[in-house]
């Protein structure tokens, strides 16, 4: 998220929500190729990467776990001098750290997008805020409760709520399982500027008064494993299930997927009137189309280009 300002963030998500609303697309990307490298498993933000990038005129190449030479000892950066100059754009999803992104960039020559990297989950967070702000019409001053691990999508999300003004972020989460310091204190150094506020809690009995929205996530994050084998125990005062959403009569149900029902959310929950967890995956697409767009355009409306790595010849690297 840092390598956006604050109105690049917003029209990200104004223009993802128009492409959900029915915004048609133009085909920026015709007569380029767009690579998906993906080494961990994916279901929404593969399809999501794949299908946009065809709906904008791309053509697409993808890379499994066990596709790249990667695997018989050639170095990242050795990949990413071959793949940066035969790609025009790659998405990447690893357990690594973004660092390895840079590398596949070959330095800055093609554009690379994080689509899950071990820190962080930029591009869900565009998703969740698209999905508020196609529910509510706006994103701005919404109140929002967490509940869960403090894993890269809620790194994202507290990284990206936390721009939009008045917008109030509870974490609720275990002890030991909370966002990372660093990261909390950036958040609240955000929203210092905007007027929001973030809490991390670790009670699940202290809870806001009023919500528009609670958000879960699967307790055990794609490509991680837990050091305590009783973890669970700890988790399980966390689930949201339909009495904590009776708490909060007007807050929808948000979940990144894919779900484990009867863990971290209720199938009350999940499947009932108030859950938009499948709007909202279905929302990862059009979040992709407006990423991908930006990436080969520099537009999002009236946003300009994005941050340039150093070292790059003026394209640009977004992860």
């Amino acid at each position: 998220m840092d390598d956006l300002t604050d109105q690049q963030l917003r029209d990200l998500v104004t223009r993802g929500a128009a492409f959900a609303a029915g915004a048609r697309p133009d085909p920026v990307l015709a007569g380029k190729v767009v690579g998906t490298y993906f080494s961990k498993t994916s279901t929404r933000t593969r399809t999501a990467f794949a299908t946009a990038a065809l709906r904008l005129g791309g053509q697409l190449i993808s890379y499994g776990p066990h596709d790249l030479q990667l695997n018989t000892g050639e170095t990242i950066a050795d990949t990413g001098k071959v793949l940066s100059r035969m790609l025009d754009l790659l998405v990447i999803r690893t357990s690594g750290p973004e660092a390895e992104m840079v590398q596949l960039s070959g330095d800055g020559r093609v554009p690379v997008v994080n689509a899950m990297s071990e820190r962080e989950h930029p591009t869900q967070a565009l998703t969740d805020l698209t999905t508020l702000q196609r529910c509510f019409g706006r994103v701005d001053g919404l109140r929002l409760l967490y509940c869960g691990e403090g894993n890269n999508s809620a790194v994202a999300l507290a990284l990206a709520l936390t721009r939009f003004p008045g917008t109030e972020l509870t974490l609720c989460t275990p002890p030991g399982y909370g966002l990372p310091a660093e990261v909390v204190a950036q958040a609240r150094t955000s929203a210092a500027a905007s007027g929001a506020s973030i809490v991390q809690r670790h009670d699940i009995a202290q809870l806001p008064e009023q919500l528009d929205a609670v958000y879960t996530t699967r307790w055990q994050t794609t490509g991680t494993s837990k050091a305590d084998p009783d973890w669970r125990t700890a988790f399980q005062p966390f689930q949201v299930d339909q009495q904590l959403m009776d708490r909060y009569p007007r807050a929808v149900f948000l979940h990144d997927l894919p779900a484990h029902r009867g863990e971290e959310v209720s199938a009350e929950v999940l499947d009932g009137p108030r859950s938009i967890a499948f709007d909202q995956a279905e929302n990862k697409l059009h979040s992709a189309m407006a990423v991908l767009e930006w990436c080969s355009t520099g537009r999002t409306g009236e946003a300009e280009p994005g941050r340039v790595h150093p070292g790059d010849s003026g394209r640009l690297i977004w992860w």
